[in-house]
């Protein structure tokens, strides 16, 4: 997203070239070329020449991972062909340029921009039509990649939010911090649509799916034929019936409008400070973004520890931590009893003073359409290791798919961003029948101030944490076990270890990760 210009280091490589000895095989090299970094990979005897930074957040992929095939961000894990550049993991969408490779007088010289493009395999039986539901990561990632597979037939998405499809992780994160412009939200332009010809239908709301006249039903009457439908509805926030919740200066984020209602409150003349309701994620977010714009923030939330339930009592000891060094004020093992115009009252009497509150109390899937349709439902749509839904010609994907993981073993349900977009991918290529399981590990990242925490896998419980590295000092990688199996791993600044420890989970190596990160001695 960032159109800042990279910093170059590192031999040029169009000039003075590099010794093929520099290039360890199935390591990395980083140097530039025309003034842009540049990435030469090994593998055996091939050396491939790939742009350098991440076309995500531009993260510098010569600190994350070559595995032989791809190179992989160690930002947020997005994964890059070699050869071509495509993209072959999200969070990215776009492409990078790939080079070609001269050799002379036994250096390696990077040459002109690969034109060639890889050609999607033919699709047998293409469907007549596909109609998404939900604009957001999973509905976005299937269009695209309905286009890119070669799809030709009418692509329309339906969606109630009244923007293009945008980058949601940052309105809690840079974007509602002030550090981020508002033209990074957009993930592409009116244009980019309309050249794919991908019909968006903003503003709309898919109310009724016949699946057996595969037609979707719309608010204003108008309905749509489909032969195969994805359903990426998301999730909606929990809301509380507090006394006082519904005033104007109460918030919940989810939206572009939310994000910009935050910001304006927080703006706002005579605000004397925030409450955050909720310590999860999300609320914490909001919370180090109030504080980056100088709000003094209160956070009050029913745990004894913030978010212990995902990352044990050390993390989020540690975060806490973080946030009370940042000047944010815990109020914990509380809940808001009443909000009037002025403040907050928790239900042991105190009052706090507070011109903006914020909601962060968790999510529940938006199912209602899937429910008229008829799919099953088990506190999710359940749906099959190709994301099929029980109804013939529907599939799901995103925070309201309930998928078998084969790494944790269990039906599972995730309401993760970079998750929803790998599962956009996989539905639309099952609907071109390319026949893609869903194997992907889950993944996540959250940003408090600046420190980053990286978390593979999925744990809801665990029996040990072992820790490598040191928490406090914010060099640390954190694994969740269970009957001596790696159920998940968070990290903080060990970014290659923590695609290290993706990859063991997708190889299924225990062995790998038991190395990563050592059992502590009983």
């Amino acid at each position: 997203m960032s159109d800042q210009p990279a910093e170059l280091s590192g031999p040029d490589l169009a000039t003075e070239g590099a010794l093929p000895s520099a290039i360890p095989d199935g390591g990395m090299l980083l140097g530039h070329a025309g003034g842009s970094p540049v990435l030469l990979a090994r593998r055996g005897s091939e050396v491939f020449a790939l742009e350098a930074t991440c076309s995500h957040y531009g993260g510098p992929l010569a600190e994350g991972l070559f595995d032989g095939a791809c190179v992989h961000c160690p930002w947020h894990h997005a994964a890059f062909d070699v050869r071509t550049g495509a993209v072959v993991q999200p969070p990215a969408y776009k492409p990078l340029t790939a080079y070609a490779i001269d050799e002379r007088d036994g250096r390696l010289f990077v040459g002109a921009p690969l034109e060639a493009k890889p050609r999607p395999a033919p699709i047998a039986a293409p469907p007549s039509s596909v109609v998404i539901v939900g604009g957001g990561a999973a509905g976005n990632a299937a269009a695209e990649t309905l286009r890119l597979e070669g799809y030709a037939g009418p692509v329309t998405i339906v969606t109630d939010d009244a923007y293009l499809p945008y980058d949601r992780p940052n309105l809690s994160k840079d974007y509602l911090a002030g550090t981020a412009p508002e033209d990074w939200i957009p993930l592409r332009s009116s244009e980019f649509y309309k050249g794919q010809r991908i019909e968006l239908l903003l503003g709309r709301r898919a109310v009724r799916v016949d699946s057996g006249a595969r037609r979707v039903y719309l608010d204003d009457g108008q309905s749509l034929e489909y032969d195969a439908l994805l359903l990426a509805t998301g999730a909606e926030p929990v809301r509380l019936d507090t006394p006082g919740s519904d005033l104007p200066h109460v918030h919940y984020l989810r939206t572009f409008d939310d994000s910009r209602a935050i910001i304006a409150g927080a703006a706002r003349e005579g605000v004397p400070s925030a409450v955050v309701v909720g310590a999860s994620f999300i609320g914490l977010e909001v919370a180090a973004s109030l504080r980056t714009r100088g709000v003094e923030t209160h956070v009050v939330a029913p745990e004894a520890i913030p978010m212990e339930r995902v990352l044990g009592p050390q993390l989020g000891e540690f975060v806490q931590a973080l946030h009370v060094e940042h000047g944010v004020h815990f109020h914990l093992e509380r809940k808001v009893t009443a909000i009037d115009e002025r403040s907050v009252t928790l239900d042991d009497g105190t009052r706090i003073e507070a011109g903006l509150v914020v909601f962060g109390v968790g999510v529940s899937p938006a199912l209602d359409l899937a429910e008229a349709a008829a799919v099953s439902i088990d506190k999710g749509v359940v749906v099959d290791e190709y994301l099929a839904t029980s109804v013939p010609g529907i599939w799901a994907a995103g925070d309201i798919a309930r998928w078998p993981d084969q790494h944790s073993g269990q039906s599972i349900r995730v309401e993760h961003w970079v998750v929803a977009q790998r599962q956009g991918h996989t539905a639309a290529l099952n609907m071109l029948g390319r026949g893609r399981r869903f194997d992907a590990v889950p993944f996540f990242w959250s940003q408090h101030y600046d420190v980053p925490i990286n978390y593979v896998g999925h744990a809801e419980h665990w029996d040990r944490i072992d820790v490598s590295g040191d928490i406090a000092g914010r060099d640390c990688i954190v694994a969740f076990r269970e009957a001596g199996r790696t159920l998940a791993v968070a990290s903080i600044y060990r970014d290659e270890a923590s695609l290290q420890a993706e990859q063991a989970m997708e190889r299924g190596d225990e062995a790998a990760l038991q190395a990563l990160i050592p059992p502590a001695s009983a």
